[in-house]
Parts: C-alpha cells; sequence; structure tokens
C-alpha cells in the first residue's frame, strides 16, 4: 500500500472516530424521556434486574418508542448495529444481560478518556432504561 493510501486510510479513520464521539456526546445531551403511563412505578432504589416482563405489551411498546428516540442513532433501527456501536440484540440473557445494559446506559461508556457512550442515568428514567430493556429481549438474536 503506498504512503499516500495509508495516509488516506489514516485520515478517514480518525475521521470516523471522531464523528462517532461526536454522535455520542450529542445522544447524551439530547436525551429524552418518554411517557411511561401504564408501566408500574419503580421508585428510586436502582434495580440490577429487569423487573417488567417481555409479555407485557405496554412496556414493549414504550421501549421501542425510547429506543428509537435515544439509542437508535447509535445502536441502529431495530437494534440492528451499522457499526459505530454494538448490535443490542446480541446482549446476554436474563440477570446477566440486565446488569451490563443496566450499567451501560446509566453510567456510558469511555475508552482512553474518549467518550464511547454517555451516561444516561440523568436523562432517563428507570421505568425507561427497563421498558427499553423489556423490547430489547423481543428483538434478541442468539
Amino acid at each position: 500500500m503506498s504512503n499516500a493510501r495509508s495516509l488516506y486510510f489514516v485520515i478517514l479513520s480518525s475521521a470516523m472516530l471522531l464523528l462517532a464521539a461526536e454522535v455520542a456526546l450529542a445522544a447524551g445531551e439530547e436525551a429524552r424521556d418518554v411517557d411511561t403511563t401504564g408501566l408500574k412505578k419503580l421508585g428510586s432504589e436502582v434495580l440490577k434486574v429487569n423487573p417488567y416482563d417481555p409479555n407485557d405489551q405496554r412496556a414493549v411498546e414504550i421501549g421501542a418508542a425510547a429506543f428509537n428516540e435515544n439509542c437508535a442513532r447509535c445502536h441502529g433501527l431495530g437494534a440492528v448495529s451499522g457499526g459505530i456501536a454494538p448490535d443490542l440484540r446480541f446482549l446476554p440473557e436474563g440477570e446477566e444481560g440486565d446488569e451490563v445494559f443496566s450499567q451501560k446506559v446509566q453510567n456510558g461508556s469511555t475508552r482512553d478518556g474518549r467518550v464511547l457512550m454517555p451516561p444516561f442515568k440523568d436523562a432517563l428514567s428507570q421505568e425507561t432504561l427497563w421498558a427499553i430493556r423489556t423490547w430489547l429481549i423481543t428483538v434478541r438474536e442468539e
């Protein structure tokens, strides 16, 4: 590969990383909670396990709407990632997946000082967070 071509790929890769960071930061700044009317209120204690049943159609509907509003720009429509962020259809099942999901959504993620995902703990209610997780369970793939 020529030096010019190598330089082109380095610049392109750097630009893509910067764009991904900007998208992540913008997502955190623009996060919006959704109307959770019809869901069981969860209180202020931070839960580690999803309290909603994937058969609860209201939780699934709210979760789908909240995902599209807050997560799809990075994680893709239908949770099918376009490569910027992980494909959330492959989260682990059960309590392990609940814990991974809750921790990442609430606290965000950084690597080498770069924000990969902003924290959403101050932007999304617990009801919204767990409704999103409930919807993700319904689109999960092996």
